[in-house]
């Protein structure tokens, strides 16, 4: 289990810095990653798994949220419509970013690294991402 991972992924960083030290975050937020801490669930639906790889879809609509999840493994995300969110991190980092379809990023999750954070579209279009997690990274699964 990677309840032992402390160390935050160094490049797990998404747009322009909005505000810093949870300025803005409600105490319902709060406790959303409290609650939320090891929720390997990084997507709305888990299309396909097997011994090497978990396939995620998600899909938010305006205004909509993925709550807070922590990511252990390496994996890559691809934006499958274009669109604009909010991504709160766990160390009180709040970033706001705009994408376009096709757009891919990789992270590296090395041995004892996490990324916990949610998600919020605040476009005016449902955002689709596609995330594909390697089983094979240096930290174990989590338990879904």
């Amino acid at each position: 289990m990677t309840q032992n991972s402390t160390e935050f992924v160094d490049n797990f960083r998404s747009g322009e810095v909005i505000t810093t030290g949870f300025e803005g975050w409600s105490d319902e937020i709060k406790d959303e990653f409290k609650r939320n801490e090891f929720n390997g669930h990084i997507g709305s639906e888990l299309v396909f798994e097997n011994n090497r790889v978990r396939v995620w879809n998600m899909t938010l609509a305006p205004g909509e949220k993925m709550p807070a999840h922590r990511h252990v493994l390496d994996y890559f995300w691809t934006a499958v419509t274009p669109g604009r969110f909010l991504q709160r991190n766990h160390d009180g980092t709040t970033y706001e970013s705009s994408y376009d379809a096709g757009v891919t990023h990789y992270y590296k999750v090395e041995h004892g690294e996490f990324a916990l954070h949610n998600l919020e579209n605040v476009g005016d279009t449902t955002m689709i991402f596609t995330t594909v997690e390697f089983k094979n990274s240096a930290n174990e699964p989590l338990e879904l």
